[in-house]
């Protein structure tokens, strides 16, 4: 099967860790995002991807390559004006000629994407999103579904009390070729805004699969922390960098020295060649690679970027720092 990873985006909501880095590229258990996405869709047999790229895309193509570490063949997309989610497939459409799948870089999750396509080719279906099952909906796009799956209505951020769905958009689409035809070529256009909410006006074969496994779209801080400590704590499971160790809710990354006067509480997450000094303190952190915390230095429920260096006895609560950033 073919499948397309949208990843052209700034990911500005991540501001500074994304400042020098794309977001395909962002650590989660040390190893990028978009590791353990081309790893999911692979699981699947969806071997045969595309990926748009824009920001920063050289660092993007350089780590990816062909796709042959994990066993697909991988295609860009070089977009120099980004055209929406929906324009940016539509560029492609040459490729898909049968059932196709089209995931987000920021969506991890364990939802199992072939019975989705089960669900999807049974109903005879145009369009399907794979819907999760969220407590606070107040912060998605909430999709309304029929006994049968049958889209018959869309929420966009609903306040809370006003939903009519606790299930949301996962950005996770099965799609037919035909759909293609609904986006008009060389302009700007959008799945959630245009495409769908038209395809719901025409009556089309446009279903919903429900779904509670478990999803996370990591494009915010509070949501990428939640990724990682919901990896670290077991609630889903994803592979580490080789080297890495995770043991009690805390990772390892290779080469990184914890002294044994320093204290790692889990979850906690610490990147290759880092060091933890005597007398530090990181709790419910993520550090990514090459982070110094001097002695007596304290981090908690923060995000250090690449190379920061948290100097003795200070302490850091909260907050994401960019790369290289020196905290006094």
């Amino acid at each position: 099967m073919r499948g397309m990873i949208l990843a052209g985006g700034k990911s500005t909501r991540l501001y500074p860790l994304t400042l020098d880095l794309p977001k395909p590229l962002v650590p989660v258990l040390d190893r990028p995002v978009v590791d353990h996405i081309i790893d999911y869709l692979a699981s699947h047999g969806v071997d045969d991807i595309v990926i748009n790229v824009h920001y920063l895309a050289d660092q993007i193509e350089s780590y990816i390559g062909d796709g042959s570490r994990w066993g697909v063949s991988m295609t860009y997309l070089r977009e120099k004006e980004l055209m929406g989610s929906a324009g940016a497939v539509k560029q492609v459409a040459s490729r898909f000629g049968e059932t196709f799948v089209v995931i987000g870089c920021d969506d991890v999750t364990d939802v199992d994407l072939s019975e989705a396509v089960r669900f999807h080719r049974e109903r005879s279906a145009e369009a399907t999103i794979v819907l999760h099952e969220a407590d606070e909906v107040s912060q998605y796009g909430v999709v309304v579904t029929d006994g049968s799956g049958r889209i018959t209505g869309f929420q966009e951020k609903p306040k809370s009390g006003t939903e009519r769905s606790k299930f949301v958009n996962t950005g996770i689409y099965i799609f037919e070729p035909s759909v293609l035809s609904r986006i008009p070529a060389k302009t700007f256009y959008d799945f959630g805004k245009q495409v769908f909410p038209e395809m719901l006006a025409a009556g089309a074969r446009f279903y919903g699969m429900r779904t509670t496994s478990y999803w996370c779209d990591i494009g915010t801080p509070g949501e990428y922390r939640r990724c990682h400590f919901d990896a670290l704590e077991g609630r889903v499971k994803l592979r580490p960098r080789d080297g890495a160790v995770v043991s009690d809710g805390v990772l390892r990354g290779p080469q990184t020295h914890i002294d044994s006067a320093a204290k790692v509480l889990h979850p906690a997450s610490i990147g290759a060649r880092s060091r933890i000094d005597s007398g530090a303190i990181v709790e419910r952190s993520i550090l990514w690679d090459d982070v110094v915390v001097e002695a007596g230095a304290t981090v908690r429920d923060a995000v250090l970027g690449e190379g920061v260096r948290v100097a003795a006895g200070s302490t850091v609560t909260g907050g994401e720092y960019g790369k290289a950033t020196s905290v006094v």
